[in-house]
């Protein structure tokens, strides 16, 4: 792997070509922001609650997208407050919220059930969990793969600077 150009090593070809390699998860953009390039969601018709992490009803949202999703999204890993939206029943359907990494990096999570997605959800809670990183004096790091997570991250102001491959060894 060490004489691969850099794009090389986030194609999942090339790594399985290279390595023994089970499970892949990637490849995926990383963007961060900071105080100066956040651009936080308006105000809108969706009020935004707080859960602390490792609540239950995150369980449940993560039930509702599916084990892939949940997986990407890590809601169980968070070590901030889970920034929730919820629907006129009261049913959670958007949370965001991020873990702590070294180097204080703040790792963010965000998940939408299925069924409420395209109502800038993930954009509202994406935001208010942004705040949240930036004024505990931490650098919000957003990694995406699909396009829709990554023009959320783009519309709250995430700049692209690198990509990430992960994959567990065979």
């Amino acid at each position: 792997m060490a004489g691969l150009p850099g794009a090389a090593v986030t194609d999942p070809g090339t790594v399985r070509a290279a390595l023994p390699v089970g499970r892949v998860l990637g490849p995926a953009v990383l963007a961060y922001v900071g105080d100066d390039g956040f651009r936080p969601a308006a105000p809108g018709a969706s009020a935004v609650g707080r859960l602390p992490g490792g609540h239950p009803e995150l369980r449940g949202l993560e039930g509702l997208a599916g084990e892939e999703e949940a997986g990407e999204a890590s809601l169980s890993e968070i070590t901030s407050p889970a920034f929730v939206v919820r629907d006129e029943r009261g049913a959670l359907v958007a949370a965001a919220g991020y873990r702590s990494w070294p180097g204080r990096t703040a790792h963010l999570g965000v998940l939408t059930a299925p069924a409420h997605r395209g109502r800038g959800l993930a954009r509202v809670t994406g935001s208010a969990a942004t705040a949240h990183a930036l004024a505990a004096g931490l650098l919000p790091q957003w990694r995406a793969r699909p396009a829709a997570s990554r023009r959320v991250a783009g519309a709250l102001g995430f700049r692209e600077l690198g990509a990430q491959l992960s994959f567990e060894p065979a």
